[in-house]
């Protein structure tokens, strides 16, 4: 697994197609590794002439733990004190515009998921340079009038972290009872096997509980999504109860000339059989910066 050195830290990342052709940057969500995003999922992108990076964030996978900060008071930041954070999603969108730069890539095509997509606006917002397109699925603003989460998908989020690889897999499971795709099929020995296999490469809770305060501490971007130039595009699953469509609704009325796909039956996941939709969407997006054909 190659490693980058950026802003102090070992960021984990891989890649997938052509480096010929424009990069196309996947940022995935709250305490969730680059795997997250199936490889099949990069070779479609790949085949549509993406030259595609995935990276763990700080503070899972295989990229740095930042174990010496404070411990995360996951409690008091749904209060409003954020004073546990070690850091926002600003520092995280730096490590990605750090991980663009360490790897020659001057601009790409910016796709987020869930945290993720919060971290990919905080890099349209902060680093619009490096950013040919923008895609924010299954994300919100940051504001706390909208994109919250349904109380039983809540109250899934907030249980102690497993103990085991076993509980690891039924959490899984449980989670997307709570908040996966209504409209598509799912295999759970499938989410079972992923789950397994994500607790292999890494366990990281206390990382995810950084992350999590890290999103309350990093507040609104509504008004600092006015100023994105790049063309955008928000996906939202009409089922998500993780994330409340009206996050994804906030976001894409934010940004001027933004893009809405609501999908159909989709919650707070990618399902296999959305992903011509998804892929398709991202691509047209692209186009919309000139740089596919």
């Amino acid at each position: 697994m190659p490693l980058a050195s950026v802003n102090g830290l070992e960021i984990a990342y891989e890649s997938t197609g052509d480096p010929s052709d424009p990069a196309l940057l996947l940022v995935m969500g709250l305490g969730a590794q680059l795997t997250m995003w199936p490889d099949r999922f990069c070779e479609l992108l790949a085949g549509k002439g993406f030259y595609v990076v995935r990276h763990d964030n700080r503070d899972v996978g295989l990229s740095t733990k930042m174990d010496g900060a404070a411990t995360p008071d996951v409690i008091a930041a749904l209060s409003g004190d954020v004073s546990s954070a070690a850091y926002t999603l600003c520092d995280m969108a730096d490590d990605a515009a750090a991980l663009l730069e360490d790897l020659g890539i001057p601009a790409a095509h910016i796709v987020g998921a869930s945290m993720g997509g919060m971290i990919a606006q905080a890099l349209a917002i902060r680093h619009p340079d490096r950013v040919l397109s923008l895609c924010s699925i299954m994300s919100t603003t940051g504001d706390r009038a909208v994109g919250q989460p349904a109380p039983e998908a809540m109250s899934v989020l907030l249980q102690p972290p497993p103990a085991s690889r076993d509980e690891a897999a039924q959490r899984r499971v449980d989670a997307h009872r709570a908040w996966g795709a209504r409209g598509f099929p799912v295999d759970e020995d499938e989410l079972r096997r992923d789950a397994m296999a994500a607790f292999d490469r890494c366990f990281s809770p206390m990382g995810t509980a950084r992350q999590l305060v890290a999103i309350m501490a990093s507040g609104d971007r509504t008004e600092a999504l006015g100023a994105v130039g790049a063309p955008t595009l928000v996906i939202h699953g009409t089922d998500d109860r993780l994330v409340g469509p009206d996050g994804g609704e906030a976001t894409a009325k934010a940004v001027a000339g933004a893009e809405l796909l609501l999908v159909e039956g989709m919650g707070h996941d990618l399902p296999e059989g959305a992903w011509p939709q998804i892929v398709d969407a991202i691509t047209a997006n692209a186009a919309r910066a000139g740089e596919t054909e």
